[in-house]
C-alpha cells in the first residue's frame, strides 16, 4: 500500500515538464527594448554621419549611406563661422542662472507647501499646476509688452526670467511630492532641539532632498539648453544669442552649408548627450524617491 502510495506520488511528478525559459513576455519585452534603444540612438548616429558629409552627398538623397570621405572639416568650420564657444558661453550662462534660480524658489515654495500647515498650501500648489498647462508660444505677445516697458528687451535678462516662470512649475510638482514623504519626526525632535525654520531647511529637508534636486536640475538644464523660440523673439544682439542660433551662421541667400550645419548640432547636443548618460540614474532616483519613502 507504502509502494502504491509512494508509485502515485512519483508519477504526476515525472509528468512534469521543466519550465521554459523562452516566453512570449521576455520576447515583447526585448523587442521593445530594441525598438526605444534603435529610436533613440539612431538619430544621434544618422546626425554624426549627416555632418561628415559634402553638400553633394547630402543632396543626393542617399540619407542612410556612409560618406566616401569623412569630411571633418565641417566640424571646424562649425566652430569657426558658427561663433560656438561665444554662444556656447552664453547659452552656460544663461541655463546656469536659470537652474539657480529655479532650484532656490522651487525648493522654498516646496518646503513651505509640503511641511507647513496652512489652509491655502494646496491652492497655491494648485496654482503652480495650473502653471504647467499654459504653453510658452501663448506669452510671447505680453512678454514682448512687458519687458519692452521694462526695458529689458535684447537682453539675458528677458529669457531668463520666463526661463524661471516655465521651469518652476514642474519643479515645485517634483520637490513638493518628495518632501511630503519626509517623516515629521525629524523636524519635531530638530525643533525640540531648538533649530528655527531656516535652520530645519538648510541642514535637514535641503541634504535629504538632493535625488529630486538633481533630477529637477537636469530636466532645466535639458530642457533651456535647446530652447529658441523665447530666445529668438527677445535676443537680436549678436554679442548675447545662444547656441542654437549658430545654426543661421551657414544659411546665406544663395547657399546652404549643410554638412557645417549638422556639424553644429553635433557640436550643439554633445554637453547635453554626455550630461544625460552621467546622470540618468539620478533622474530615475528623483522621480521615484518619493513613492519609495511614501
Amino acid at each position: 500500500m507504502n509502494q502504491a502510495a509512494q508509485a502515485g506520488a512519483i508519477k504526476p511528478s515525472a509528468k512534469m515538464k521543466p519550465r521554459s525559459k523562452f516566453s512570449i513576455g521576455k520576447a515583447l519585452v526585448f523587442i521593445l527594448f530594441g525598438v526605444l534603444l534603435v529610436t533613440q540612438l539612431y538619430p544621434l548616429l544618422w546626425l554624426l554621419i549627416y555632418s561628415t558629409k559634402t553638400n553633394e552627398e547630402i543632396l543626393s538623397g542617399s540619407f542612410f549611406s556612409l560618406p566616401k570621405s569623412p569630411q571633418w572639416a565641417n566640424f571646424q568650420t562649425a566652430v569657426e563661422s558658427g561663433n560656438y564657444f561665444k554662444y556656447l558661453g552664453n547659452s552656460v550662462f544663461v541655463t546656469l542662472v536659470t537652474m539657480v534660480c529655479v532650484l532656490l524658489l522651487a525648493s522654498l515654495v516646496s518646503f513651505a507647501i509640503s511641511r507647513f500647515r496652512w489652509k491655502y498650501g494646496q491652492v497655491v500648489l494648485l496654482l503652480f499646476l495650473i502653471g504647467m498647462m499654459i504653453p510658452m508660444q501663448a506669452t510671447l505677445l505680453p512678454l514682448m509688452l512687458i519687458f519692452k516697458n521694462m526695458h529689458i528687451l535684447n537682453t539675458h535678462a528677458s529669457i531668463i526670467l520666463p526661463y524661471i516662470a516655465f521651469q518652476t512649475p514642474v519643479a515645485v510638482f517634483i520637490l513638493s511630492s518628495f518632501m511630503k514623504s519626509i517623516p515629521n519626526e525629524i523636524e519635531e525632535s530638530a525643533i525640540v532641539d531648538g533649530a528655527g525654520v531656516f535652520r530645519i531647511f538648510w541642514n535637514i529637508i535641503l541634504p535629504v532632498s538632493v535625488p529630486p534636486m538633481m533630477t529637477v536640475m537636469i530636466l532645466t538644464f535639458i530642457n533651456i539648453w535647446n530652447e529658441y523660440i523665447l530666445a529668438a523673439t527677445f535676443i537680436s544682439s549678436e554679442k548675447l544669442k545662444t547656441l542654437p542660433f549658430g545654426v543661421n551662421s551657414f544659411v546665406s541667400q544663395y547657399s546652404v552649408n549643410y554638412g557645417a550645419i549638422g556639424a553644429f548640432l553635433v557640436l550643439g547636443a554633445l554637453p547635453v548627450v554626455i550630461i544625460y548618460f552621467l546622470l540618468a540614474d539620478k533622474i530615475t532616483k528623483g522621480m521615484v524617491a518619493g513613492a519609495v519613502k511614501g
